[in-house]
């Protein structure tokens, strides 16, 4: 049977003080993209369906909020981004899977509305790849971007208005897991802390004992969701690799490790979805570098 992927593009950095990554998809594209997944031996034998980007304009404005920046534009946006994964999902087929292109990481709550609405009823769990927590609200948040709360919005935590743009919650706290975790604001440090989600560090996951644990969580949340949707933030993969990224952090995990434990989760669950976010393309760091790694994440996730 042939595999289906439908890619939406998510032209967004409403998130937050920055813009650019709501250039993100296009610049893909223009590298190449789809060219280099179906290039993958894994995705050479899927259909690959680019239904282009959600709606969205402006994609970016400047906002000094310091509770949540752009709250009234991100809120009309993320049902857009659901609807459009909705309709892409449904058009590809029942057993077809999401590959999202950001865009900031605001990006994932409304693909787990749009996985949600396009399967309602079915229990989804999500793997949160990130060097940030993206785990506060606007109580908690030094800074008002959205794109640092949106794992917090996909388990239900945050103002009203903006848990309900994303449908939230999408995911129950003990189906989440953030791996790469390493730069959290004390406040967020301790909600994680004191929640159900499990936590795998960046030097954890470098580690046989830290994947043996990753794949632990993966076979148990897996014996009871319906689906995992892999969000991954590129900022996630070490600095030193040159990313062309938005908010690259050293120390980090090796592209080689995002690799591993990708198939760790993959072994145990069933991939209904993928998105990578964070992408700034120039402002430094090698796009071409950052495009195959894109590529190579997108088969390990979503390769069968």
């Amino acid at each position: 049977m042939t595999s289906r992927i439908a890619l939406v593009g998510s032209p967004t950095a409403l998130g937050g003080h920055l813009d650019g990554m709501e250039r993100s998809p296009g610049e893909l594209r223009r590298l190449g993209i789809l060219e280099r997944l179906r290039a993958r031996p894994g995705l050479a034998a899927a259909e690959i369906t680019d239904v282009g980007d959600a709606p969205n304009d402006p994609g970016w404005a400047p906002d000094p909020d310091p509770r949540a920046k752009n709250r009234a534009l991100i809120c009309a946006y993320l049902p857009r981004l659901a609807a459009t994964v909705t309709d892409a999902l449904s058009a590809a087929g029942p057993d077809a899977r999401l590959l999202v292109l950001g865009g900031d990481c605001t990006s994932h709550a409304g693909a787990m509305a749009g996985l949600r609405r396009a399967h309602p009823g079915r229990r989804i769990a999500i793997a949160w790849f990130d060097a940030h927590g993206d785990f506060n609200t606007p109580d908690t948040t030094p800074s008002g971007n959205v794109w640092g709360m949106p794992f917090a919005m996909i388990v239900g935590k945050g103002d009203a208005d903006l848990v309900a743009a994303c449908d939230g919650p999408t995911a129950r706290e003990e189906d989440a897991a953030l791996l790469g975790g390493q730069v959290l604001d004390e406040r967020e440090s301790r909600m994680l802390a004191a929640s159900r989600v499990a936590h795998f560090g960046a030097g954890m996951l470098g580690t046989p004992a830290g994947l043996a644990a990753l794949a632990g969580w993966a076979k148990a949340v897996g014996s009871v969701v319906d689906g995992l949707y892999i969000a991954f933030d590129m900022d996630a993969l070490d600095a030193s690799g040159g990313w062309a990224l938005t908010m690259p952090e050293p120390d980090g995990i090796s592209l080689d490790t995002a690799l591993a434990a990708v198939r760790t989760l993959v072994e145990h669950t069933d991939v209904v979805g993928f998105g990578a976010t964070a992408i700034l393309i120039g402002r430094g760091g090698d796009p071409v570098r950052t495009a195959d790694a894109v590529a190579l994440l997108a088969e390990a996730a979503l390769a069968r």
